[in-house]
Parts: structure tokens; sequence; C-alpha cells
């Protein structure tokens, strides 16, 4: 039993050096949060004058996790705007919303309103800048 003990400690070593060594990538699992709003800017028909400005309710915001191609998660604005990403971890993320594309107003095409943030330490709560989107 001993020398099967002796056999083993070695592997067990080795697994818990390698588990502490792995460096915890951005996404979930953390304990610090990315908050922010969205405000919506409506434009007449080619965007020439602003006829309304708001908290935008109900809006999808899209967090991508580090260099990821894809989003990781989406949320919905409250009724003032407000979103919230919870139970991240350090590292940088990228914050999104589609708005309407004034150059090319004719378009239904939408675009992303980019954002970027950087978590440092746990138990952050970082405010993102204001995504400004136009309809």
């Amino acid at each position: 039993m001993k020398k099967s003990i002796q056999k083993l400690l070695p592997v067990l070593i080795a697994i818990s050096i390698f588990t502490a060594s792995c460096k915890k990538e951005e996404g979930s699992g953390g304990t610090s949060v990315i908050t922010g709003k969205v405000i919506e800017r409506q434009y007449n028909v080619n965007f020439t004058i602003l006829t309304e400005q708001f908290y935008a309710p109900d809006e999808d915001v899209f967090i991508v996790y580090g260099d990821d191609p894809v989003y990781g998660d989406k949320v919905s604005t409250n009724y003032d705007g407000t979103y919230r990403f919870e139970y991240l971890r350090e590292g940088d993320y990228t914050i999104f919303a589609y708005s309407e594309d004034s150059a090319n107003y004719p378009s239904t095409k939408m675009i992303p309103v980019i954002k970027h943030v950087r978590i440092t330490k746990k138990d952050q709560t970082v405010r993102a800048e204001d995504i400004i989107i136009l309809r």
C-alpha cells in the first residue's frame, strides 16, 4: 500500500502544479461587474435633425469575453437604459449594442456601437462609457 502511494504522489504533485499555474481567461466565474447605460437618439428620416434623446429601455447589449470571435452573453436594458453583466473575471471585455447606420440612412443595415472595458481586480464594478445608438 505504501509503495502505491509513493508512486501516485508525483502524479498528484504534477496535477496540482498544473492546475495552480493555469491562467483564468476572461468570462464568467468571477466576482466583478460591468455596468452602463444605452442612450437612444432619434432622428428624422435622413439623420439631419435630432428629434428626441432618452435612455433606451429594452435594448439588447452583448458582451465578448477577451478575444473570442462571438459574444458570450446578452442582456436587455432596464426601463432607464441600464445594463449589467455580473460574475466576471479579470480581463478585457467588449460591450456592444446595435444602431442604425446614419452614413447609409436608406439602408436597414445595423452596425455595432462598441465599448472596450478592462477589469483589473476581483470584486470590481466597472462603469462603461454610454453606448449611443441611433434610430
